[in-house]
């Protein structure tokens, strides 16, 4: 409880280290946002932070358009809540699966079937992305796309 304190007095996430657990357990991360996720001056870094704590999914309400392309530029998923009622539904810790969703990029759907597992609850999540996007959400990234590109 102590450094979960201290975390909050420093302006840090008090979970900021469960994410990192949950990564090098071999799962991986999901963002949960309301409204004007990603706004200000620094998107890149906020983009680039998820990354490295292996967030693949960011599920918002709504996100910056700068903010997406930066996501998608690190490989994480972008979505929206179809029903924005659902993010009242979602709590902190709550371990959530999008099953199909490489298969959803992969093809031509723009939704996916997101499960609280801790819940036993599911809703939909879309996304909003060119077969340019998808093709480097896929490859891991922008960088992987090109480095898969040259071999």
């Amino acid at each position: 409880m102590f450094f979960q304190e201290a975390c909050r007095e420093a302006g840090l996430n008090p979970y900021l280290f469960e994410f990192v657990n949950i990564r090098d357990s071999g799962l991986h991360n999901v963002i949960v946002a309301g409204i004007s996720y990603g706004q200000g001056s620094s998107r890149e870094h906020a983009a680039l932070c998820p990354m490295y704590m292996g967030v693949k999914a960011v599920i918002t309400k709504g996100m910056e358009r700068i903010h997406k392309a930066n996501l998608v530029n690190f490989g994480i998923v972008p979505l929206h809540f179809v029903d924005e009622a659902d993010y009242d539904r979602i709590d902190q810790g709550d371990r959530l699966r999008i099953p199909g969703i490489r298969a959803a990029l992969e093809g031509e759907g723009e939704t996916v079937k997101v499960v609280n597992e801790t819940k036993g609850t599911e809703f939909i999540a879309r996304f909003d992305l060119s077969e340019k996007e998808r093709r480097k959400i896929l490859a891991g990234g922008t960088l992987n796309l090109i480095a898969q590109k040259r071999k």
